[in-house]
């Protein structure tokens, strides 16, 4: 078993693409989560069954229904690439890819740590005059700060492990868009590439696992920062 410069690359486009993801997503979750978790509004069944809706669908439908949207002959595609802005067949889609089937893993763990939060904690903190901002900043968002966490581990393990999705809207082109489970798809479609897949996907278990090792860490920091607060 060995891993080459294509196996590399396919890491490097991987956590690339997982890292932007990530952090492009945690904000829009944690909005979200906040809205499904706190407000009732005509239509939140539809909005949390929308944003469910990438978990129950089969992932080459989810990167169909991107590329339907985002091609460049789509509307919505060719007006992104007017300024620039190119998704289909870029790693930039693969990172939108990510965003999509990772985005309920995560909107689910910080919902549920929202809702573990006592609302009248938030009601103190607001009849002293806090602002409603003030009150999710210095109240809310430390006492969720775990959920958080663990909602942008699993949004960044799921980008890491996405296959489906991305390589039907990105297809599977070398050092740009092959990420590393397509690479280790591709080395399977091989003869002999058994030992190149097996190297890859060993790599693939370090990765998460350092992933876990660190989420866990952070986890132990984050409770012990809030507990020194109490």
């Amino acid at each position: 078993m060995s891993l080459d410069a294509v196996a590399w690359d396919a890491l490097r486009l991987s956590l690339l693409v997982a890292v932007w993801a990530t952090i492009i997503a945690v904000p829009l979750a944690l909005w979200v989560a906040w809205v499904l978790a706190r407000r009732e509004f005509w239509g939140k069944s539809l909005l949390n069954a929308v944003v469910h809706l990438p978990l129950v669908l089969p992932p080459v439908v989810t990167g169909y229904i991107l590329l339907t949207l985002f091609s460049p002959v789509a509307p919505a595609g060719a007006a992104l690439s007017a300024i620039g802005l190119t998704l289909a067949f870029k790693w930039t889609g693969a990172v939108l890819a990510a965003i999509v089937m990772g985005f309920p893993l995560m909107v689910r763990a910080i919902r549920l740590a929202i809702e573990a939060v006592d609302p009248k904690l938030e009601e103190a903190a607001a009849t002293l005059g806090a602002s409603r901002t003030a009150v999710f900043a210095r109240v809310t968002l430390p006492l969720i700060a775990p959920g958080v966490l663990a909602g942008a581990v699993m949004g960044f393990a799921k980008a890491m492990g996405e296959f489906g999705a991305t390589i039907t809207f990105v297809a599977n082109i070398p050092g740009q868009t092959q990420t590393l489970p397509i690479a280790i798809w591709t080395a399977l479609q091989i003869p002999g590439g058994e030992g190149r897949a097996a190297a890859m996907a060993l790599l693939s278990c370090a990765v998460a696992l350092g992933a876990v090792f660190l989420s866990e860490a952070l986890a132990r920091r984050v409770a012990t920062r809030i507990g020194g607060t109490r």
